[in-house]
């Protein structure tokens, strides 16, 4: 899908809030595994305000006036990007894919465990691979579609946003050092997502369930793609929106060589 402006549309506004922190950016042993995996300096989440109601049938909009507000574009042009700097031409358009995202435990991953992916201990099991000879069964569950164990985790599973920042963990950066037990891949997802995702409790029943409205995006200007900058799988960014606090996280990757700091 692509969004294009109306002149007389109203837009939202949006304000960085540089005060919020997300603990998977701060905690030391993330930090060193996302180092290991190379992605430090390459994974990122901010932190915006916005003025307007956020209603879901009105993603497109959100999206093109969060990439086209003077003051996301001007803290996001200061995040160089391996020699690019993001934003630098107008946007004139966006992508939108709506993300489901409902889980409220680590109960989609108890497959994962029980089909010989992974040893009861959570050791990966190794595996024999033509061009990548530390090749594992895990990440050959998330990636080869033609495998009988990709479809121990089911499509819609596989959809929801909880997965996705599992797999893009477990594939991780160009100079990925892979981990020998699936724990750390699984307790940093979980870390990453209670940052990232807003829940809420029913006062009756007592349910837990997401608020947060997940929206994978990309910015195009004139030239293409500008937001992020490439078409690679590890290459992301999405929108996590609360719709109550009126705060939206830009949570993004971009793949490449090496750790660096933003």
């Amino acid at each position: 899908m692509a969004a294009e402006k109306c002149p007389f549309e109203q837009t939202f506004s949006f304000s960085p809030l540089p005060t919020k922190k997300f603990s998977f950016l701060q905690d030391k042993d993330t930090l060193a595994l996302l180092m290991k995996w190379s992605m430090l300096g390459r994974i990122s989440a901010q932190c915006y305000s916005f003025d307007l109601s956020f209603s879901s049938y009105n993603s497109e909009k959100f999206a093109l006036s969060f990439f086209r507000d003077p003051d996301v574009v001007s803290s996001l042009r200061k995040m160089e990007v391996g020699g690019r700097v993001p934003l630098e031409k107008p946007v004139v358009s966006v992508s939108v894919e709506s993300v489901p995202c409902t889980q409220v435990s680590m109960e989609l991953f108890d497959p994962i465990y029980s089909c010989g992916v992974v040893k009861p201990s959570g050791r990966v099991v190794k595996c024999f691979h033509d061009v990548h000879p530390d090749y594992d069964e895990l990440r050959q569950m998330l990636q080869e579609e033609d495998l009988e164990h990709y479809c121990v985790v089911g499509r819609e599973q596989r959809a929801e946003f909880l997965f996705r920042v599992f797999k893009h963990l477990c594939v991780g950066g160009e100079l990925c050092q892979y981990e020998d037990t699936i724990d750390p891949y699984i307790n940093t997802t979980k870390q990453m997502y209670k940052d990232l995702i807003s829940v809420q409790k029913d006062p009756e029943t007592k349910k837990i369930s997401v608020v947060s409205t997940v929206l994978k995006v990309c910015a195009y200007d004139e030239s293409g793609p500008c937001y992020p900058t490439q078409e690679e799988d590890q290459t992301f960014a999405y929108l996590i929106v609360d719709p109550f606090r009126r705060h939206v996280t830009l949570f993004s990757h971009f793949y490449g060589v090496g750790n660096f700091a933003l």
